[in-house]
């Protein structure tokens, strides 16, 4: 099975919520749609299921085109961030609930039903009505019913946003088995960088209804094509710096520079965009090639075993994510240190022009 979107866009009174998309999703893959709010990842979504109508394009299952086709004659299923679910209803019934409307057989309902609350561990609570589970088990029991269909495509917005961060995590870890199990396609949209990487599988970037780039998550995050893509895998997102090349040195803010090693030995002359990570930016020297910048801290967060720091380099906002509880006085000079190691290089188009040296080694 394959889902094929080809030169796809919607448009909706003159602006336009989904640029031309080219995407193949193939059987029994995990496909994280990751971006921000309003970035068109539920609009991409609804296309996908037949719930809208792309202004141009194709959409193709299986080679089939099925582009005007009603999303109720489509094997899509859809759970969404709200808990949706028939308060009326046993669990039991609730996950068979589509079946019945399909007209299956009562036999085949049953060891469906069982089947589909026993991947999702429910098989205890078939008896019980919705409003007497947990938040995680009454998301579950909506995942089940959407996956008892037999859905060749099952589409999940957002699923685990109204969860505690206990839910999320013990969900975060139960659907990459429950989608290996189902064979699906999965499509699962998400405004956080950190769910991607969890889930695996491949990703899309989204940014102003475009699709920036597609493909096996691990190699999206260290190798993002382009600037907009670096920024939308990073959270907090990626911090940049205009910087220079000279010979065989790179200058940086500050006045400092660093020798221009492996693939940036090769970048023509001229000026470009360095970008490098939260997390990789920090308040001690740890590494003797390390460069130094001082710039005014004008925030701190403590999350317990770590701190965001926010920063004002020269009018260029800066987050660094430093290990530990420190006590740092805001409004004063503080010295921050770079390694070269964790810089990526983007052109002047923002296209990426040479990746940080720690991803070619990863």
């Amino acid at each position: 099975m394959t889902l094929t979107l080809e030169g796809v866009s919607k448009t909706v009174g003159g602006q336009a919520h989904i640029h031309p998309t080219d995407l193949t999703l193939e059987n029994g893959t995990m496909n994280v749609l990751l971006g921000p709010t309003l970035s068109g990842k539920t609009s991409l979504m609804r296309l996908m299921a037949g719930l809208d109508v792309p202004s141009a394009g194709r959409i193709l299952w299986n080679g089939q085109d099925v582009t005007g086709q009603r999303v109720q004659d489509r094997g899509v299923a859809m759970v969404y961030q709200q808990f949706i679910n028939y308060p009326a209803m046993t669990v039991y019934d609730n996950i068979a609930s589509p079946l019945r409307l399909m007209g299956k057989p009562a036999a085949e309902i049953d060891a469906a039903v069982r089947a589909t609350a026993g991947m999702m561990k429910l098989t205890p609570m078939l008896t019980r009505k919705p409003l007497e589970l947990s938040g995680g088990q009454q998301q579950r029991c909506a995942l089940a019913r959407a996956l008892v269909k037999g859905a060749g495509l099952v589409l999940l917005d957002e699923p685990l946003a109204n969860l505690d961060y206990k839910l999320r995590e013990e969900l975060r870890v139960e659907i990459p088995r429950i989608f290996e199990e189902s064979g699906s396609i999965f499509v699962y949209a998400t405004t956080e960088p950190e769910e991607a990487l969890l889930l695996g599988g491949n990703t899309a970037t989204l940014w102003e209804g475009r699709v920036t780039q597609f493909g096996p998550t691990p190699q999206v995050y260290r190798r993002p094509v382009d600037a907009t893509t670096a920024r939308v895998f990073s959270d907090p997102p990626m911090n940049f710096l205009q910087i220079s090349k000279t010979g065989r040195r790179l200058m940086f803010g500050d006045g400092q520079g660093a020798d221009a090693a492996g693939k940036l030995a090769e970048l023509p002359d001229g000026r470009y965009l360095a970008g490098f990570r939260p997390n990789h930016l920090e308040i001690s020297r740890h590494n003797g090639e390390a460069m130094e910048f001082t710039a005014q801290l004008s925030v701190t967060e403590l999350t317990g075993s770590e701190t965001f720091i926010h920063l004002d380099h020269h009018g260029e906002r800066w987050v660094g994510l430093v290990h530990g509880v420190h006590d740092l006085t805001l409004g004063r000079d503080l010295k921050v240190y770079l390694d070269p190691a964790h810089v990526y290089v983007f052109g002047a188009d923002g296209r990426l022009v040479a990746p940080a040296a720690y991803a070619l080694a990863a």
